[in-house]
């Protein structure tokens, strides 16, 4: 009969053999006795040491270039002199009366708006459809998921073309339909939901693979006990996936929110801010006023508030997601 192994005998280990089942204690018994505290407190705090890299380039790459452009909000370059010249909290007090920039921000608050809830919901029904065993599935998926590979002036300049007024695809099919051709990046009142477009051709894929790696995870044992319940396929769906998926659609939303409000090189490339202003966003107008017209102190407000827009925006939106999730 086994006695309980509170009741088994204690086996007594030397200081030695404790020191040595420790993750460095063989080096460090093996060290003169001299240096043996040198190694104690060099084994406790490894893990800061393995920190140092990284925490190196964290600041090299991410802390010194947020405080130098703060640095340079505050000052005034004057080009041909190379001299900065203080002057205090003068470029946010012009950059919010400037009507540019405020129509910048809504520029891209419109696009933010459209491209996410566009690509989430369209990502989201791509993946249900997906999830079902469908015919040429194999061949689908890596089709849907390709303008996700290629390079955004690649699929700027195919989308320019097919927006051609004259010898554009679309315009070709709407002549051959009876219509008018239409000037889709040229007129103010279409031109970012031209944009949005192909953020929506491009960045909807992604949204599909994240989604649907949440549906493959889904046990099926839960749809079998509800189909068992005599539960419908909505109140499955309702019931059953909604709830499972909210975490990975909250993430795309987070994800997407992120990527779309610094949208730059689709405008650039396709509109260049036009027609007039109608497409112009905070990242074009951060880059005209630094690299065009070297306003540096000006661009550098400016690109600190679309920061403080972004980090604020996502974490109050990241807060709510994981407070939601421990509930």
């Amino acid at each position: 009969m086994l006695r309980s192994p509170r009741f088994w005998p204690s086996r007594k280990v030397s200081p030695e053999g404790a020191l040595a089942s420790r993750p460095l204690g063989f080096f460090i018994q093996m060290m003169p006795r001299s240096t043996r505290l040198f190694g104690l407190w060099f084994e406790r705090r490894i893990h800061l040491w393995l920190l140092l890299p990284a925490g190196f380039l964290f600041l090299f790459l991410t802390v010194f270039p947020l405080a130098y452009n703060a640095y340079i909000s505050l000052h005034h370059f004057h080009f041909v002199r190379r001299v900065f010249y203080f002057t205090g909290g003068r470029n946010y007090l012009r950059l919010f009366q400037d009507g540019l920039f405020l129509a910048a921000i809504g520029n891209t608050l419109r696009f933010v708006a459209l491209a996410t809830a566009t690509e989430v919901l369209l990502g989201t029904g791509l993946a249900l459809l997906f999830n079902v065993r469908l015919r040429g599935r194999r061949i689908l998926l890596p089709l849907a998921v390709l303008p996700m590979m290629l390079p955004t002036m690649v699929v700027c300049a195919v989308w320019v073309m097919l927006y051609d007024y004259e010898f554009g695809f679309l315009n070709q099919m709407v002549r051959s339909l009876g219509g008018t051709p239409v000037p889709w990046l040229s007129h103010p009142g279409i031109a970012m939901e031209a944009i949005v477009l192909v953020d929506l051709w491009q960045w909807t894929p992604f949204v599909l693979l994240l989604i649907l790696a949440g549906l493959q995870s889904i046990p099926d044992y839960l749809y079998e006990a509800a189909q068992l319940d005599g539960a419908s396929g909505f109140q499955m769906f309702r019931h059953i996936t909604l709830p499972l998926l909210s975490f990975q659609i909250k993430l795309a939303v987070l994800l997407r929110l992120i990527d779309t409000f610094r949208v730059f090189d689709k405008v650039y490339a396709m509109t260049g801010g036009g027609p007039g202003y109608a497409t112009e966003t905070i990242s074009l107008y951060i880059y005209r006023e630094g690299f065009r017209y070297f306003h540096l102190g000006y661009a550098g407000a400016a690109s600190l508030v679309m920061v403080f827009l972004v980090l604020g925006l996502s974490v109050l939106y990241a807060r709510r997601m994981w407070k939601e999730l421990r509930l």
